[in-house]
């Protein structure tokens, strides 16, 4: 493994800063690690190489003229393939939008191009970002790079497994219903999910609307607070933009969590998470007491129907966006259609996996003349009382901690027939797009097989400097960061 690699984003900017090495010599290492291992791990959809040495050599020619763009100019970051990236082809991990090439970028897209960093390439995902192992890529699945045998999980798997085989310094993912969250816990990353609105997500294909949100992986808390302080704009072409001051994350980042009062919600330590999983998280909780933090168990009772509520508002509102891919504007068109019609149901036929398939089905059913009043309605409502719940324990606490996974990685294809078991894996980290608010899930151990396991904090709307905070007063105490996956 080139030594290069191994660098952090802010090591690499530090060294980039100090001209010891270049942006050319830190892509070129990038792209000849991904040539080395994404034979076997598959995170990317495709590589720009000559995009990515092309903005590499423009890096290398500001700090050579003494202005950056910014302090991660010339850092080689990888992208979900669901950030729409002009002259880049851009499926979402779907056929219906194969040979899509965008005209324009999407505001974080432009944004990171804005700070000078070179994007290596488009990095695999479920489908339409519909799933938690990334198996339901129409192209194909993801391994993970702790076990090849085992999923990174999804929907931003790619963009996971991608930083955690240092194939990329960094990544961009979006996170749904814990699809940032849970893909980090599975690959010892950290994974942060703004508050809905913080992020723009003009560009970014939409799932479900009100509440996917693109947010930052690295393998450090420092760097997810650099990425993240990149992203964090109010844009005016996002009409879910919150207009709010862009944070400064990295200023107060060391100042640890004495004094914090952390909340350990008891619904999120009900029966059926993994042993080891359970075990390791109850050490973290009394390592952070020990770290000057106080534990308060707090109750989010009408977390049993996040999952029913999630699966029905997720589903009906990607049924309602997904109902633009018809064969006619861009993607897919099925040859030898005879009628518009038939145009239309053989391209989404032909173009749509089972799993997109299946919410569309379930959306379109919820919304449905006869049933809106009795799922779609009662969802939202039953949506207003988790965000309820989450507004009076913060009443109390500072932050909330909980597991981010109930279970480590899993094997592939251990899931893939049997939807119920796959939308559970999704059980702790749901809730909080339910609610709009930020989580993060940051490295907190390994089980005795190997298998990295995540911790998850919930914050305030807005509040995400104070859980890169928490994460980092952790990480400080360990070395999990530095461990390299086996790949």
């Amino acid at each position: 493994m080139s030594s290069l690699t191994d660098l952090s984003m802010l090591e690499l900017a530090a060294k980039l800063a100090s001209r010891e090495v270049s942006s050319v010599e830190a892509t070129r290492a990038s792209l000849q690690r991904i040539a080395q291992v994404d034979p076997k791990v598959r995170a990317f959809l495709r590589v720009d190489e000559a995009g990515a040495l092309k903005a590499a050599e423009a890096s290398d020619a500001r700090r050579q003229a003494g202005s950056p763009l910014s302090a991660l100019d010339g850092v080689p970051l990888g992208l979900k393939d669901i950030f729409l990236t002009e002259g880049v082809e851009t499926t979402c991990g779907s056929r219906i939008l194969e040979g899509f090439v965008p005209p324009y970028d999407a505001t974080v897209v432009r944004l990171l191009k804005e700070a000078g960093l070179p994007l290596v390439g488009k990095l695999n995902m479920d489908e339409f970002a519909m799933g938690s192992s990334n198996e339901s890529s129409a192209y194909f699945p993801t391994h993970n790079p702790w076990d090849l045998t085992r999923t990174p999980g999804g929907s931003s798997g790619g963009s996971a497994a991608a930083v955690a085989a240092r194939e990329v310094f960094g990544a961009l993912g979006t996170d749904t219903g814990g699809s940032i969250r849970q893909p980090a816990a599975f690959t010892n990353t950290v994974g942060l999910k703004p508050t809905y609105g913080r992020v723009s997500r003009y560009g970014v294909i939409a799932f479900a609307s009100s509440l996917d949100q693109p947010g930052p992986m690295a393998r450090t808390v420092g760097d997810t607070a650099a990425l993240f302080q990149l992203i964090a704009r109010h844009d005016p072409l996002d009409s879910t933009s919150a207009n709010v001051e862009t944070p400064d994350c990295l200023t107060g980042l060391e100042d640890g969590v004495r004094g914090l009062r952390l909340g350990v919600p008891r619904e999120y330590f009900a029966d059926g998470m993994d042993p080891e999983v359970a075990g390791t998280l109850r050490a973290s909780l009394e390592e952070l007491e020990k770290l000057g933090a106080t534990l308060v168990d707090v109750s989010l009772p009408h977390t049993k129907y996040a999952l029913a509520t999630y699966y029905l508002l997720s589903s009906s509102e990607a049924s309602s966006n997904l109902a633009r891919y018809d064969g006619i504007r861009y993607g897919l068109r099925a040859k030898d259609a005879r009628g518009l019609k038939e145009l239309y149901t053989q391209t989404r036929g032909q173009g749509f996996g089972a799993e997109a398939k299946r919410r569309i089905m379930l959306g379109t059913y919820a919304l449905s003349a006869g049933y809106y009043d009795a799922y779609y309605l009662r969802a939202q409502k039953v949506r207003t009382l988790i965000r309820e719940d989450f507004t009076k324990v913060f009443q109390q606490v500072d932050a909330i901690v909980s597991p981010t996974s109930p279970v480590p990685a899993f094997k592939l294809g251990a899931k893939v027939d049997d939807p119920l078991s796959m939308y559970l894996m999704d059980v702790y980290t749901l809730p909080c797009n339910l609610a709009g608010l930020p989580g993060l899930s940051v490295p907190c151990g390994f089980t005795q097989a190997g298998l990295p396991i995540g911790m998850q904090l919930l914050g305030r709307p807005f509040d995400e400097a104070r859980l890169l905070r928490i994460a980092r007063a952790f990480e400080r105490e360990h070395d999990f960061f530095r461990r390299a996956a086996p790949v």
